[in-house]
């Protein structure tokens, strides 16, 4: 199901990635985490609306050490003042395009794109990446606070040592969306749009032709949208995909853990929105909705 959600490079070459630069002193990105207090919590979920293919079950009390982690995703003013202080080019850029929802992309982008097999609504599109969201022609110029996108796992541990922080692994990124309620199926409780009230920046409408933008959004949100939880994080679900530091699957080691579920996510499809759900791609892949954020310590 991992296509459905953000296709992957599985067949292309592999790259040769250059040391990442030295973090900075003193690092700004380090000293603006939250620090949360660790604990035991029941990670996973038996819930009837899961995937149990993706493992999210079963229930499991796990316990987590006190550490620090970002209250947003990493935004596009973020990785552009480490890209300019180190020189990093990302693998969409080395690989020359990435993978980007094909309503979004203008006509004569779109002409030379082609489809994704199985999932035509992804188009492999020439020139996408974090700087061009939507390929030749498209910028982040009115998105600085919005989620970098396109990066790839690979690009994100490059990003992370610049910083001096990491990726949280998967139990550590639960821990911190569930806000501390336990067993709940989003970070506010257990209903989708409590009094009627979008939470989150997800697919409305039919998916995936229609998405009437109800929750005031049909791409990406600024990183700060919507309320954040009961440890302060916001857009743990929807918005972006977050790369973990964690192989989805541990026997194998072929593809890396993401949590959180898109804006593409749709009930009739993706659900993935909830804080159990999971999905993977490989490394070194990148798409118009996969994004990360930071952790550190422990604490």
């Amino acid at each position: 199901m991992s296509d459905c959600c953000t296709p992957g490079h599985a067949h292309a070459p592999t790259l040769t990635l250059a040391p990442p630069p030295a973090a900075p002193p003193a690092s700004r990105v380090a000293r603006q985490l939250l620090t949360l207090p660790g604990g035991s919590f029941l990670m996973g979920t038996d819930d009837p609306e899961g995937f149990p293919a993706d493992a999210e079950g079963p229930i499991r009390e796990v316990t987590v050490e006190p550490f620090r982690i970002a209250a947003t995703a990493v935004t596009n003013a973020q990785f552009a003042t480490f890209a300019k202080a180190t020189g990093y080019t990302t693998e969409a850029e080395r690989f020359g395009f990435s993978f980007t929802f094909g309503a979004f992309l203008a006509d004569e982008v779109a002409a030379v794109s082609p489809p994704v097999a199985a999932v035509p609504w992804w188009r492999a599109v020439e020139g996408a990446s974090w700087r061009h969201p939507e390929g030749p022609g498209s910028h982040v110029t009115d998105r600085q606070n919005h989620p970098v996108v396109h990066v790839s796992w690979h690009d994100a541990q490059a990003y992370c040592a610049w910083s001096g922080t990491r990726l949280p692994t998967e139990a550590e990124w639960e821990y911190a969306a569930r806000g501390g309620l336990e067993q709940r199926r989003y970070p506010w409780g257990d209903e989708l749009m409590p009094d009627g009230r979008h939470m989150c920046n997800i697919w409305q409408g039919e998916f995936p032709v229609l998405n009437t933008g109800a929750d005031g959004y049909v791409s990406t949100a600024p990183v700060n949208s919507f309320r954040p939880n009961g440890f302060g994080l916001y857009n743990t679900v929807g918005n972006v995909w977050e790369w973990c530091a964690d192989w989805f699957d541990p026997a194998e080691e072929t593809s890396r853990a993401m949590r959180g579920g898109s804006y593409l996510c749709h009930d009739s499809y993706c659900n993935r929105y909830r804080v159990a759900a999971r999905s993977s791609n490989t490394p070194d892949s990148s798409t118009g909705n996969i994004g990360f954020r930071v952790a550190a310590g422990p604490a």
